[in-house]
């Protein structure tokens, strides 16, 4: 048994000359209705078998890429609007501008998930490359995309569910936030089950997206495809402007949210089963192949079909009913699919925002309890922040995707960008070193390569590609709201650095460095308070005394006859020690105490300690419990602050009243 384990281990530790003891329990963690909602608690030893696949790895780390394809086209479409239906024709040549920075993004991300096996992406990368402030200025735009991907995506399949049944357009915030709150517990469930959970979603999405364009491009060619019957009013019609180059930078732009996700599998590499580089590189670029032909397809037909972007029916609805020829079974696949791949979209971001923040706070600019995993070997503390802020944000901006896009590629393309300048300084670190050399960083380890300089050259040109791209993108979209990421992202950074100030100044004022050894308690003191005389004081009073001789009890009187029933009673049970009975004309209990334990204070020696000791009634019925004033825990936070004041309480066990309270 137990006791047995802990022989065995005291013999060992004995044997072993160390005063340390280990053991390991045989209880369980008790079912409880967490258990019920998110499973079993797992233990430490089956991290290893809770990795995914590629096949799982695709619907858990790309749903995010592959969802964008329902909203990028009509978000290119909502600002060509500006200049009318014929200007509807730049989509295709844009969309193939998007594609080509996605083939740049993919060879970047693949180099990264191989050199970077440990996974962080571009935080990572930037860290060991660029600097702790670069990594930080990654960290916080990578994390706030993490957070307007869930916004993103629950609002765009939201808007599939009101194009479908236009009834639901007064509740589309309330049914967001419930789509949060759904996916927020699959993800608590474990990386393996949340993963089964969507790969079919995932895949029958890809499915019903090729059924739908292969449709539509075969009735295309044949000539029956037609365009879109009774489609919506363009809403921004009345505004028409002329084609400019600025509004064509504007519309790719908004395009280029087709492009963001596409770092998540390198922020998750450690996620995948061995060899993960390996599968996780390949799942990269079956992500890039589906997400680039779905694009481009969808564009065209768009285009084809004379597609009007609009609020109130997107353009994948659009598209469906056409190329089906009505909205029969295989529209309402289509619109099912397209809905639930947008929800199940912001699985890539509980996927990678609480990976990330955990390492993050690993290196202390975060708090410390982001990189603790739950009981079901997950972030849990960063997949519920995450739900929180992006149920705020959907309240916020009324789930309304074109006021939610303003908000979102920024920060990821200026991601990309450090991403792929610290990768071009990495392969310039490689050529520099001899045959069999090595450095080790702390997220890689540095060899030779004999293609450095193609390596660097093209993380360089993808550096200014992006870059070029983030200032497009910052400036077409500064007055619609861009310019609150502007202004988040160097204040998450000052927040980041202000954490990290306070654990680097904890751990000095914890260290044992130039420590000698404390100087003896020279006196204690116990300051015993009691509101009445029972059961539940002196037994306090037998625990005070072995703390100390020198005892205190104190009353605060706010009643004059309790306090003279009191004293009578302590004259008889208080065993000789002295009663101080603090009068309070108003009635307060904390203020008197306060001032009795300052003046103690002035005149406290130094190495004198003072131990407040409160009583406490636990009732075995937690009903009963709201019953009782909990003084120690009111105590506990004003006096907390307080140097060499201990706050204990002493609980006493009435036994189940309930019980007790029937039989009279």
């Amino acid at each position: 048994g137990s006791s047995t384990n802990l022989r065995v281990s005291m013999n060992i530790e004995e044997k072993n000359g160390t005063t340390v003891l280990r053991r390991t329990p045989e209880k369980k963690p008790p079912k409880n209705i967490g258990t019920w909602l998110i499973g079993r608690p797992l233990p430490t030893a089956d991290a290893p078998h809770q990795t995914i696949g590629k096949a799982i790895g695709l619907a858990v780390f790309a749903s995010d890429a592959l969802s964008s394809t329902a909203y990028a086209t009509q978000e290119m479409m909502v600002i060509l609007a500006i200049a009318g239906m014929s200007a509807m024709n730049y989509s295709v040549p844009i969309a193939v501008g998007i594609v080509a920075l996605l083939g740049i993004l993919t060879l970047s991300y693949e180099q990264v998930i191989h050199a970077y096996p440990n996974g962080g992406g571009a935080y990572i990368v930037a860290r060991d490359n660029l600097g702790d402030m670069a990594a930080l200025v990654a960290g916080a735009a990578l994390l706030t995309d993490y957070i307007l991907t869930v916004s993103v995506s629950i609002s765009s399949g939201v808007a599939q569910i009101v194009s479908a049944f236009p009834e639901l357009f007064p509740w589309r915030v309330e049914v967001g936030v419930l789509a949060v709150a759904f996916v927020t517990l699959i993800n608590l469930r474990g990386v393996r089950e949340s993963g089964k959970a969507f790969a079919i979603p995932t895949y029958f999405f890809v499915l019903m997206m090729v059924a739908t364009v292969g449709t539509g491009l075969i009735r295309y060619l044949t000539g029956s495809l037609g365009v879109v019957q009774n489609p919506p009013e363009m809403e921004m019609l009345h505004a028409a402007q002329p084609v400019t180059f600025f509004l064509i930078l504007r519309a790719f732009s908004n395009g280029t949210s087709a492009v963001t996700g596409v770092e998540a599998i390198s922020n998750g590499t450690t996620a995948f089963k061995e060899p993960r580089s390996r599968n996780a590189g390949i799942t990269l670029i079956w992500m890039s192949v589906i997400l680039a032909t779905l694009l481009m397809a969808i564009t065209f037909l768009a285009v084809q079909i004379q597609a009007v972007p609009s609020e109130t029916e997107t353009i994948i609805s659009q598209m469906a009913r056409t190329a089906f020829g009505g909205r029969g079974i295989l529209y309402l696949g289509t619109i099912v699919a397209t809905t639930v791949i947008l929800v199940m979209a912001a699985n890539t971001a509980f996927a990678g925002f609480p990976r990330l923040s955990a390492l993050v706070a690993e290196d202390s600019y975060l708090p410390r309890q982001l990189t603790y995993r739950g009981s079901r070997l997950v972030y849990s503390r960063g997949i519920v922040a995450l739900a929180v802020i992006a149920s705020l944000l959907i309240v916020i901006f009324q789930a309304s995707v074109t006021n939610l896009i303003p908000l979102y590629a920024i920060g990821v393309f200026l991601s990309f960008t450090l991403a792929q300048a610290g990768m071009a300084l990495r392969w310039w670190k490689c050529g520099q070193l001899k045959p069999g050399q090595e450095i080790v960083e702390r997220g890689s380890v540095l060899r030779e390569d004999r293609a450095w300089q193609f390596k660097m050259i093209s993380n360089g040109l993808g550096a200014i590609t992006t870059f070029i791209v983030m200032i497009v993108f910052a400036v077409t979209k500064f007055t619609d709201g861009a310019w609150i990421v502007i202004i988040l992202t160097p204040l998450l950074v000052m927040g980041f650095l202000s954490i990290h100030r306070h654990y680097r100044r904890l751990a000095e004022k914890l260290s044992l460095e130039h420590f000698g050894a404390p100087g003896p308690i020279q006196r204690h003191r116990a300051i015993l308070l009691i509101g009445g005389v029972h059961r539940g004081s002196l037994a306090a009073l037998r625990y005070a005394r072995t703390l100390t001789d020198d005892i205190t009890a104190v009353h605060v009187s706010i009643d004059e006859e309790e306090t003279a029933k009191l004293q009578r009673k302590w004259e008889t049970w208080g065993d000789g020690v002295r009663l101080v009975i603090l009068d309070s004309p108003f009635r307060t209990f904390v203020e008197p105490l306060i001032e009795y334990i300052e003046d103690l204070d002035q005149r406290r020696r130094p190495n004198e300690v003072v131990t407040v000791i409160v009583p406490q009634f636990i009732a075995r019925h937690w009903m009963s419990n709201g019953l009782h004033a909990r003084a120690a825990d009111t105590l506990r936070r004003v006096l907390i602050n307080r140097e060499g004041l201990v706050i204990t309480e002493v609980p006493y066990q009435v036994g189940d009243l309930a019980s007790e309270e029937k039989k009279e």
